[in-house]
C-alpha cells in the first residue's frame, strides 16, 4: 500500500523572517532568559536538526575558555559532517550560559532540568519554540523546531541565490534535496510573478 503523502511536502514549517528573529531575541534579552537566548541563537546559527542541536556537548562549541567562531559536528540522520559558524551574537550568551552553570567539556550544552546526565528533551524544545513564536504573535501551527533550521538557510538563499552554499551548510547529499527543502522553485516563481506587471 502506497503512503497517502508520497511525493508531497506535508507539514513543512515556515522559516522565520529577519524581523521575527530580532523580536524573539530582544524579548529573551529583556526578560533575561539566558538559556533560551543561547539555545535560540545557536539553533538559528547552526542550522542543525533538533536532534543534533540538543545533542551538542560543551566541547563541541567551547575550548580554552572561549566559544568557537566555527565548529563541525556529525549529523545523526546522515552521518555526514557539517560545519557551522557561531556569530558574536550567539557567542556572548553561550559563554555566559556555560560559565554561570559551570558546565564541563563533557556536559550537554543544554542539560535536562529533570534528568541528570541527559540533554533537554525534544518536547521541551518544541514547547519553547511554540512559546517564542506565539509571544511575537505568529501562528504556532505554521512554525516548529525545523523552522529554526530553515531560517538562516532561507535568509542566505534570499540574499545570494547560492544553492550550493546552502547545500553545504545544511549537509545535504543532493542539490535536489536542498531545492525541495527550501521550496525555492515556487518562491522564485512567485517573486517573478509579483514583479511582472500586467
Amino acid at each position: 500500500m502506497e503512503a497517502w503523502n508520497k511525493g508531497l511536502r506535508v507539514g513543512q514549517k515556515k522559516a522565520l523572517k529577519l524581523e521575527d528573529i530580532w523580536r524573539i531575541r530582544i524579548r529573551l534579552e529583556l526578560e533575561e532568559r539566558l538559556e533560551e537566548l543561547a539555545l535560540f541563537n545557536l539553533a538559528v546559527d547552526s542550522k542543525l536538526r533538533s536532534c543534533d542541536l540538543l545533542n551538542l556537548k560543551v566541547r563541541d562549541v567551547y575550548r580554552s575558555g572561549l566559544v568557537l567562531s566555527r565548529t563541525t559536528v556529525r549529523q545523526q540522520k546522515t552521518r555526514r559532517e557539517v560545519q557551522f559558524e557561531i556569530t558574536p551574537k550567539t557567542q556572548q550568551p553561550l559563554s555566559q550560559w556555560i560559565f554561570i552553570n559551570e558546565l564541563e567539556a563533557a556536559d550537554y550544552l543544554f542539560p535536562s532540568h529533570r534528568r541528570k546526565g541527559q540533554h533537554l528533551s525534544y518536547h521541551y524544545y518544541l514547547t519553547l519554540v511554540n512559546q517564542w513564536v506565539g509571544d511575537i504573535g505568529l501562528d504556532i501551527s505554521q512554525y516548529g523546531t525545523h523552522s529554526l533550521r530553515r531560517t538562516k538557510a532561507s535568509l542566505i538563499y534570499a540574499k545570494t541565490k547560492n544553492l550550493r552554499a546552502i547545500q553545504l551548510l545544511l549537509g545535504h547529499a543532493k542539490l535536489e534535496s536542498t531545492i525541495e527543502y527550501l521550496g525555492v522553485e515556487i518562491e522564485d516563481a512567485l517573486a517573478i510573478s509579483e514583479n511582472c506587471e500586467t
